[in-house]
């Protein structure tokens, strides 16, 4: 199978279970958050709720797309991506799965509701950094520029959901016509038929929102480890014919021609030097080829390597203020790297449906510790129906939008932060529980450094092993 020895096929059998099982965990951990509010509120019953919200996490990762997945896979330095050892990519890859897993399973024991985004995350950011630590690594860490609009998104979401619930909140104390709606809610009873629906409807949203933002990541994580083992096989989207990137490959010779390199740092000219040998091995490697069938197999990742190095140094040459092109050769540009990662950017649909039914079965299983704390233990008073809907409503809206523009959002902490806004909504600071919160937060806090020391110190070890 994929022409691998069969230790190595063994090895990428073991990482895509481990990469199952990251996602499986993901479920129960993540998507406890949205069956909360109507398990609470007795708008649904716990396992209906549950198939329910499994049902919808699996359509949201068909229908996600793969903005957030290559966004996870971007975090990393372009020479990682790049690199054809098998080991390298195995020790890649088992790091950060390995190291995200022992963070989410650790929390969820304990029923703190932490975020599996920040856990892969901060695994990744581990190997980037570790990466750079070796020996010929040209001090590459990582795309900081990417990871730095990762943490602004993971940082903005909470703050926002904590405010606009407070808003949410008391439009619903304004406008709604029943003040029952505030209060604890019967224990054997449903709530109104209109907040009923709107509970279930608010659950539906960000139950298929979880799947199209945290299941991307766990489809960018499959492609990692697909690409770091099987290169020649997963390196290019298989559905088009490469053949068909030489015009974009043109646009982008043209553009670099209009740089004048007499104009730029020496620096930049190392850049400019380097664009040209990637687009010129391309050439060398389309010339005189008329059918895909006149590619080695082993060129798919050749293509893809000059890809992702020419377009990642094309973007710092242009970012230059010593670069003077006109506004239509950027565009001219911009359009045709766009299309050049279209081969490279993609996911086959069995990773779509490996993830999807690994966070779909995770969600029916282990949800009652994160169910138990969001319900309970953030603040001092049960959750009402008022609260359950503009806690749920807030944070669909935000990992929708997240998605939307391809960022990773962080559900655990969006919607507990929600929970906690609607809590002082209702009854001022002094209704948050200060225990669970700090507990929260700290979990919140040593995410990132714990799950990147863990990652970085793996990877040393699994490439002292591996070679």
């Amino acid at each position: 199978m994929f022409g691998l020895e069969p230790h190595v096929l063994l090895l990428l059998g073991v990482c895509l279970l481990a990469a199952c099982a990251f996602e499986f965990v993901n479920g129960f951990h993540d998507t406890a958050n949205a069956v909360a509010t109507v398990i609470y509120t007795n708008a649904l019953r716990p396992w209906v709720a549950v198939v329910w919200s499994a049902f919808w996490n699996f359509i949201g990762v068909f229908a996600g797309g793969i903005g957030v997945a290559m966004g996870i896979i971007y975090l990393l330095p372009v020479e990682t991506l790049v690199d054809q050892n098998v080991y390298h990519g195995i020790a890649m890859v088992g790091a950060l799965i390995l190291a995200a897993i022992i963070w989410n399973v650790g929390t969820w024991y304990y029923g703190i509701p932490a975020s599996s985004s920040h856990a892969l995350i901060g695994s990744i950011l581990g190997v980037g950094i570790a990466f750079s630590l070796l020996p010929g690594s040209r001090g590459a860490a990582v795309n900081w520029s990417k990871a730095g609009e990762t943490g602004i998104a993971l940082l903005v979401g909470p703050l926002l959901g904590f405010a606009l619930t407070i808003g949410m909140m008391f439009l619903f104390k304004r406008f709604s016509p029943s003040k029952a709606i505030f209060k604890e809610p019967h224990k054997r009873k449903p709530p109104p038929l209109w907040i009923r629906l709107l509970l279930i409807t608010t659950c539906t949203l960000v139950s298929f929102f979880h799947g199209s933002n945290d299941g991307q990541k766990g489809v960018g994580l499959v492609m990692l480890i697909l690409i770091g083992i099987v290169p020649f096989r997963f390196a290019l989207d298989e559905t088009k014919n490469p053949l068909d990137l030489r015009e974009s490959l043109t646009k982008v010779e043209y553009v670099m021609s209009r740089v004048n390199p007499a104009e730029l740092s020496p620096d930049d000219q190392k850049n400019l030097a380097e664009i040209q040998a990637e687009t010129g091995d391309l050439d060398r490697i389309f010339a005189g080829k008329t059918d895909i069938k006149q590619l080695p197999q082993q060129t798919r990742f050749e293509i893809r390597r000059d890809v992702l190095l020419l377009t990642n140094r094309a973007k710092k040459l242009l970012g230059s203020e010593k670069v003077s092109l006109s506004t239509a050769d950027r565009k001219t540009y911009d359009d045709a790297t766009k299309e050049m990662k279209t081969f490279t950017d993609y996911a086959p649909w069995w990773v779509l449906l490996m993830v999807s039914t690994s966070l779909a079965v995770g969600t029916m299983i282990g949800w009652q510790r994160i169910v138990k704390t969001i319900g309970e233990r953030i603040g001092k008073e049960h959750l009402s129906y008022a609260q359950g809907a503009s806690s749920e409503l807030v944070a669909a809206a935000m990992i929708g939008v997240s998605t939307q523009f391809g960022l990773p959002s962080s559900t655990t902490h969006v919607l507990t932060s929600s929970i906690a806004g609607s809590m002082v909504a209702s009854r001022g600071v002094k209704n948050i529980n200060p225990g669970m919160v700090r507990n929260i937060a700290l979990a919140w806090v040593l995410t990132l450094p714990v799950t990147m020391v863990l990652s970085g110190l793996l990877f040393l070890l699994f490439r002292a092993v591996l070679g």
